[in-house]
């Protein structure tokens, strides 16, 4: 999975990074649209490709209050089989649950032997971040213990909004620390962070602190993943891979409802980043819904041939 990091950061190097950054919002949606013009999808099978590889990088998530076991051990399965009526052997990335459920879904995927679909849990006081530091990297250890792979934890987002950035550093490395041979997602919540600047301090802050995935929105925010916002954390992971060698990954989650979104962020993504950059070592999209919308876009493809 995603590279970590080859050496230690201190905070003054930090800091020298988020000094003086400046992003237009006009440019950066400009550009947007025209990452999605030079590369129309229009050929069926073309975009067929397309979505089979959506559904790959799917993180299959159920993030409800009345999850039960039954419904986690469904979703399982479900990870495993995405396409059954389409006959097409093909596995989503994760299935991702509240540490309540975790052992629900290592339960079943062990009975399953089915080893290559991953865990996630969401973690550190979800969705809203506010929560003591203590209680948080808990919470870490509790999921990993139970049987997570990866943690999507959630960061203070009034550390952002405040300019603490030594703080949410400090936080992050103890959440890392946490997560053990885990490997720590973390969720931006990009749609409260009030500006592009915030979104690529935050995300620079994310990846020297150790993510292996950076993401953009816990999808209960009034605001989740954009284009454009991708773009800039696209810009974040570009510049630590260029300059110190780092490489991590992707994840938007919220907001992508449509099979044409999700082919959108594969497409936004690889021309940014390159083509290693959209497979599930370095991207994922967090959703429930859409595996469905991507199975009838499937369908109508596959009575047009």
């Amino acid at each position: 999975m995603s590279t970590t990091k080859s050496r230690e950061f201190n905070f003054a190097e930090v800091n020298s990074i988020l000094i003086d950054v400046y992003l237009n919002k006009n440019s950066i949606e400009a550009q947007v649209n025209r990452i999605l013009e030079h590369n129309l999808v229009f050929e069926n099978n073309n975009y067929q490709q397309w979505l089979l590889k959506a559904v790959s990088v799917l993180d299959l998530t159920t993030l409800s209050g009345d999850d039960t076991r039954s419904n986690v051990r469904r979703l399982c399965v479900k990870a495993d089989r995405p396409l059954p009526e389409l006959n097409i052997d093909i596995k989503t990335a994760a299935v991702c649950v509240y540490p309540s459920r975790v052992s629900d879904a290592s339960d079943t995927i062990n009975r399953m032997q089915k080893q290559d679909v991953k865990i996630a849990s969401v973690a550190t006081g979800f969705p809203s971040g506010l929560y003591d530091i203590e209680t948080r990297t808990l919470e870490i250890k509790y999921a990993v213990s139970c049987g997570a792979h990866e943690i999507d934890v959630v960061i203070d987002r009034s550390l952002v909004l405040t300019g603490q950035w030594l703080k949410l550093f400090n936080e992050l490395k103890q959440m890392k620390e946490a997560c053990k041979d885990a490997h720590m997602k973390v969720i931006l919540g990009v749609g409260e962070l009030g500006s592009y600047e915030n979104v690529y301090r935050a995300s620079i802050v994310s990846i020297l602190a150790g993510a292996n995935f950076i993401k953009t929105s816990t999808g209960k925010e009034a605001v989740n993943a954009t284009l454009p916002v991708g773009l800039v954390m696209c810009r974040a992971i570009k510049r630590c891979y260029q300059d110190y060698n780092i490489k991590v990954g992707l994840k938007p989650a919220g907001g992508i409802k449509t099979a044409r979104d999700a082919v959108n962020w594969l497409i936004l993504v690889q021309s940014e980043l390159g083509p290693e950059w959209v497979t599930p070592e370095y991207f994922r999209i967090g959703a429930s819904s859409l595996l469905d919308e991507i199975k009838k876009e499937l369908k109508l493809l596959s009575t047009n041939y």
